[in-house]
């Protein structure tokens, strides 16, 4: 899935700040992040070509990078300058490997959960209560598909104790105030159990380290690509 956006406004963002520069930057995200960054970028003007990964390699981590990878020489075979809309993901430093390797720069954090609500108040959650489950609001909307199919337990319900019975917390990291999707996340505190705890993230953290990205990737020296 590839889009598109027009080129960015000078008067935007603050006076003398750094800004993405317009055209020949192109942006490989995962699928969870996808949407979000398609509206960050139309609403700040900024000029990318955005290439979505299905948010199913989730997994299947170890097969992200390899993914990434065909993906950025396609785009570097274009001319264009290539930035990851991932953090580690559950990658185990495959991403960051390929980063050094090809001259890249990816979203900081060790999962999209640091990305919308910060690493330390992410951190801060599992450690003051180990047994918590995160949502987001695209895990909201897909958890049939991409946790209940995936795990097969829409086949085999009896296996929900052996994947979730230790879970005592579920926290839906929520990036809109969507009704539909906070009836969704009920559902699903439901299915587990637990009452449902609504922590408001929205996007701004994505959307500042989305801006750094950019920057780092425009500025960035490129890697070899023999």
């Amino acid at each position: 899935m590839r889009s598109s956006s027009s080129s960015p406004s000078p008067a935007e963002g603050k006076a003398g700040a750094r800004r993405p520069a317009p055209g020949g930057l192109a942006v490989i995200a995962c699928g969870a992040l996808g949407g979000h960054i398609r509206e960050i970028a139309a609403r700040r003007s900024w000029e990318i070509e955005l290439a979505c990964l299905p948010a199913l390699l989730h997994n299947r981590p170890d097969q992200i990078a390899p993914a990434a990878e065909r993906v950025a020489r396609e785009f570097r075979s274009r001319g264009l300058r290539v930035a990851l809309g991932y953090a580690d993901c559950g990658s185990y430093g495959a991403l960051d490997q390929l980063c050094g390797r090809l001259g890249l720069h990816r979203l900081a954090g060790l999962h999209c959960y640091d990305v919308l609500a910060g690493a330390d108040r992410v951190r801060a959650m599992l450690e003051s209560e180990p047994g918590t489950y995160l949502l987001t609001d695209f895990l909201v909307r897909s958890f049939r598909r991409s946790v209940l199919a995936e795990l097969g337990l829409d086949r085999h319900p009896e296996l929900w104790p052996d994947y979730f019975g230790h879970y005592t917390r579920l926290v839906w990291l929520a990036q809109s105030a969507d009704e539909a999707v906070r009836r969704e996340a009920e559902v699903i505190a439901a299915m587990f159990g637990l009452p449902l705890t609504v922590l408001p993230v929205g996007t701004a953290g994505l959307e500042r380290q989305l801006e750094q990205l950019l920057v780092a990737a425009t500025a960035g020296p490129e890697g070899d690509l023999k």
